[in-house]
């Protein structure tokens, strides 16, 4: 091949466009809202968007995911562990449709997001044209708002109010989709882009919660015997974490955190009875249904939370704090409902409580202990096998002290994580918690590597998640993001497998992921450990260009972890493990806390 005929590398013009059009209208007003970075894959209906981009490159850092799922997902790793608005763009049709999943994803844990999406020329919009799919219907029940900009002067205001409504009130997804004529669409002059907002009908700003809502709580906190917290991820949405732990260190009453609120309250802290629910401890769940008082903030007393909810904390009084009024009395009726944002509560409350407000719970606290000391969390000594629990610990153990952020799939891993490794700052666990979506932890760090490029970024990943989005292995290389990823694999779906043997007597309907002709494959077990692991994980890794190693000893393990933290590069460790292992506690679905499975 001739030097002249040899690929050329693309590189971006520099200098400003010669035309100001709907697409750079919308890149600049992008940037106006603070947007300096945005995950976006390209195809025919946002080329001109892409094209718009490269020409603002040195303002907002553009990044190519593998799938337009992954870059979701990485928007939303930005947005969890920040607070601001993550940012994603696919194409029409097919392109707009990966973004489905991951957009449901953001509206079930009130993550901030905006997701952009190119349509057919408004001229077609209808007619079934190429790549054309309805994506406001598609997603009109799983976002805060949508807009289907016709009007190329409209741009600024959509792109405004967009970032406005994904922000204010309880945070959400808002889609903007964005014909391909109305991104050429020439402009005569420069646009305002920051016009004025027309959102007539939207009031998200809260009141503030009324002095006698504050002296009620603070009234039925003193007459209470066992009171008890009960946090979630509203504590974290409104950046209220340091204002709770204040609030429940001059309390001393216990604290119990869902998933999304783990990291709102110091986790390896006495006070902390950790997470509570379905794989909650043991005493935290016994603490809850003996509790007289429940306070229940930034929560929305979620079934996996609550099981049987007529049997949940029937004993006692309801204080539940919300940002969203939908979620008051919808689940559980709250003796004393409070609309407003959790921050504004703490605020209150810090100042009014005095020391004659503390309850005395000193034999509270007592029947806590002995619960805790007879249930404690843990894990069985598996000889020179690596148990999942045993391999978080070490991770926990080896970064506790570092800038680390955790990023899990979903499945056992992920409640092993959640049980295993101790957060004590809020956004640094990103967790699938509402939709429980397979495939989010690897795009998820990715995300949080980008927007956090000196922190350590860990994904704790299952060998059945981490296939959904493998191929972000091509992003974490070629963007120079060293994600470490720690893949504990158990050739199988674990926790459907799990429910298979707690309530299918073991039979396997295709949990297990290796070969079809092992005897694992119809139920017949296969001793716990693999001499072949199928796919193999460090050969896929370094394939993509990543450092990665693969580990079975139990011996081995603290050095092979060490080896990987240290890396500067993306990093996959393999770490095999035995399936058999359930993660317990656990009250089975729809179940109380009187059936609670501990071994």
């Amino acid at each position: 091949m001739s030097v002249a005929t040899q690929p050329q590398p693309c590189t971006a013009p520099t200098t400003q466009p010669a035309e100001l059009n709907g697409a750079e209208v919308l890149v600049r007003a992008l940037i106006r809202q603070g947007t300096d970075l945005i995950f976006a894959y390209p195809g025919g209906c946002t080329m001109p968007l892409h094209q718009a981009l490269t020409y603002h490159r040195d303002e907002i850092r553009t990044i190519l995911p593998r799938h337009e799922q992954g870059g979701a997902f990485a928007a939303q790793g930005i947005a969890r562990t920040t607070g601001q608005v993550g940012v994603c763009m696919g194409t029409s049709g097919p392109g707009a449709t990966n973004l489905v999943t991951a957009i449901a994803d953001a509206k079930m844990d009130s993550i901030p997001l905006v997701a952009i999406t190119g349509q057919v020329p408004t001229t077609v919009i209808g007619t079934d044209a190429f790549q054309e799919t309805p994506i406001i219907e598609i997603c009109r029940a799983i976002t805060k708002h949508h807009y289907l900009v016709t009007d190329p002067k409209e741009i600024p205001r959509i792109v405004k109010e967009a970032f406005y409504i994904a922000n204010t009130g309880r945070p959400g997804p808002v889609l903007i989709d964005v014909p391909k004529n109305v991104q050429l669409t020439k402009f005569a002059e420069e646009p305002d882009l920051d016009p004025p907002m027309n959102l007539p009908g939207y009031h998200p700003e809260v009141r503030k919660p009324h002095p006698n809502q504050i002296r009620q709580i603070l009234a039925a906190i003193k007459e209470s015997k066992k009171p008890i917290f009960y946090i979630g991820g509203g504590i974290i949405q409104s950046d209220a974490a340091e204002e709770f732990t204040k609030f429940a260190k001059k309390t001393n009453i216990p604290v119990a955190m869902t998933v999304m609120g783990l990291g709102a309250f110091p986790g390896d802290d006495p006070q902390s009875l950790h997470m509570l629910g379905m794989h909650g401890t043991v005493y935290s769940n016994y603490a809850i249904n003996e509790a007289d008082l429940l306070l229940a903030f930034g929560v929305r007393f979620d079934d996996r939370v609550t099981g049987k909810l007529t049997e949940f904390a029937k004993h006692g009084k309801i204080v539940h704090v919300d940002i969203d009024p939908s979620e008051v009395n919808k689940n559980k009726k709250a003796h004393l409902p409070v609309v407003a944002n959790i921050k504004d509560v703490l605020q209150g409350l810090n100042a009014l409580v005095a020391d004659e407000d503390v309850p005395e719970i000193s034999a509270w606290w007592k029947q806590i202990n002995e619960w805790r000391d007879k249930y404690p969390l843990k894990y069985k000594d598996a000889g020179d096998f690596i148990l999942p629990q045993y391999a978080i610990d070490q991770l926990w153990q080896m970064t506790k002290e570092r800038d680390t952020y955790i990023t899990v799939g979903v499945g056992q891993h992920q409640m092993f994580a959640a049980q295993f490794y101790k957060f004590n700052k809020p956004r640094t666990w990103l967790s699938s918690s509402g939709l429980g979506t397979m495939g989010f932890g690897l795009p998820a760090a990715m995300g949080v590597q980008a927007q956090h490029p000196n922190s350590l970024v860990v994904d704790i990943d299952g060998d059945g998640s981490i296939l959904m989005n493998v191929q972000e292995f091509a992003t974490l290389k070629c963007e120079n993001l060293p994600v470490k990823i720690l893949l504990l694999n158990n050739q199988h779906l674990g926790m459907v497998m799990q429910w298979e043997d707690r309530f299918h007597d073991g039979n396997r309907a295709h949990t297990y992921l290796g070969p079809v002709d092992h005897p694992e494959a119809v139920g017949q077990g296969a001793g716990g450990h693999y001499e072949e692991t199928y796919p193999n994980f460090v050969q896929i890794a370094r394939g993509f260009g990543m450092e990665a190693q693969q580990v079975r000893s139990k011996k081995e393990f603290p050095k092979a972890l060490e080896a990987m933290l240290n890396s500067d590069q993306p990093y996959l460790l393999d770490v095999i493990c035995p399936y058999q292992e359930h993660v317990l506690p656990m009250i089975p679905s729809g179940h109380t806390v009187k059936d609670i499975i501990v071994e």
